[in-house]
């Protein structure tokens, strides 16, 4: 049994516990658990809640740690299975003592939870990590103890703490928006790019990243969940984090305003849960793309931009101007109406090259303009 001296901590995700505890301490009851992809029944599953271990980044940890300099003032954040773990009051007033254990079940043994298996890494395994190889087990760390929070809860708080990180892959955080119960403009983009990704009919179909890095056994895959999420995000929501706080308080969302709904084109979808209609309206404009650019579409060679960053950033871009040139109101635009624009344009297959369309913002936005003028949008 281990015994901590805590603080309570409540705040609106629930109350969580503040102490220190040594490294090694904490080596012995949490296990690295990191996201990674297993298959099963040919799908591809997403488990675990951290990213793969960067080793260059533990190295610099390793050698840091035994440095005079070394200070970690930032919480380790676990969880701690709920079996595994007793609150009792201490003599300090306000502190309390959190005691760890084993759990032992006498009649169903597979249940039982052992010493190393108790907590889990929510946020920090690259510092632990770093300690661990360094061997300093006598390192003190300040930890935030969650206890018994479920994979939805674990995964919020880590997307939370780690989306405005330039050093957490996009991607991966936007996969974990999977996990919560309550939905979200983050959840519903991520089944909607499951959906393209999987989908016979989708013109992405094997073509993305889920976790930002090349699948395993797949090729051709030219674009990055993330990209794919901060495309259609804009269209549902201009201010995700509230957006996601009130379905998560109250499960609702207002009707949006008239001058809005220009703006936030698939909104309304959202809000009526009718998520299917995005992804419907998705299908057929890029499935119309591919149709008028056949050749450009089907390559996946890197001197082609049709189907990479830099054609997704275009093409998504116009998709609002083309979606309100046919309805101001929430419909499904058949793939006929886009294919009626796009059959009006003078671009080439071969013109979608890294020459016509320079890398970065100013290739998609030139694509961009050269649809809206070629289309007649833009005089429209």
């Amino acid at each position: 049994m281990m015994s901590i001296p805590v603080f309570e901590v409540s705040q609106p995700v629930g109350a969580f516990f503040i102490g220190v505890m040594r490294a090694d301490h904490l080596f012995s009851i949490c296990r690295f658990d990191y996201r990674r992809m297993q298959y099963t029944n040919g799908y591809v599953d997403f488990l675990g809640i951290q990213r793969e271990l960067n080793k260059k980044r533990i190295s610099e940890i390793k050698q840091y740690v035994t440095t005079a300099e070394a200070c970690f003032p930032t919480s380790i954040v676990i969880s701690i299975d709920e079996k595994c773990a007793r609150i009792e009051d201490a003599d300090v007033v306000g502190a309390k003592i959190l005691k760890i254990f084993e759990y032992i079940d006498d009649q169903t043994p597979e249940l039982s939870i052992k010493l190393e298996e108790i907590g889990s890494i929510i946020d920090g395994q690259h510092r632990l990590k770093g300690m661990e190889e360094a061997n300093t087990i006598d390192f003190e760390v300040p930890v935030s103890i969650f206890i018994g929070p479920d994979d939805a809860t674990e995964a919020m708080i880590f997307s939370t703490v780690n989306l405005a990180q330039t050093k957490v892959n996009k991607s991966l955080v936007y996969d974990l928006f999977a996990l919560a119960k309550s939905r979200s403009p983050e959840k519903t983009c991520h089944e909607i790019v499951v959906a393209l990704d999987r989908m016979e009919e989708s013109p992405f179909k094997n073509r993305i990243k889920r976790l930002g890095v090349a699948t395993d056994g797949r090729f051709g895959e030219t674009l990055s969940q993330a990209t794919i999420v901060k495309g259609i995000l804009p269209y549902i929501t201009n201010d995700p984090v509230a957006d996601r706080d009130r379905g998560k308080r109250f499960g609702f969302w207002d009707q949006a305003l008239a001058r809005d709904s220009n703006k936030r084109i698939f909104y309304e979808f959202f809000r009526r849960n009718e998520d299917a209609k995005i992804l419907n309206n998705l299908l057929n404009y890029f499935n119309a793309v591919r149709e008028r650019w056949p050749n450009a579409w089907a390559a996946s060679g890197t001197g082609n931009i049709i189907n990479r960053t830099n054609g997704y950033n275009g093409f998504i871009r116009f998709l609002r101007p083309a979606y309100l040139y046919f309805t101001s109101e929430p419909r499904v635009v058949a793939k006929t109406d886009y294919a009626s624009i796009f059959d009006r344009t003078k671009l080439l297959d071969s013109e979608f090259n890294p020459t016509t369309f320079l890398p970065g913002t100013s290739g998609s936005t030139r694509l961009y303009n050269l649809l809206m003028e070629q289309s007649g949008i833009a005089r429209g």
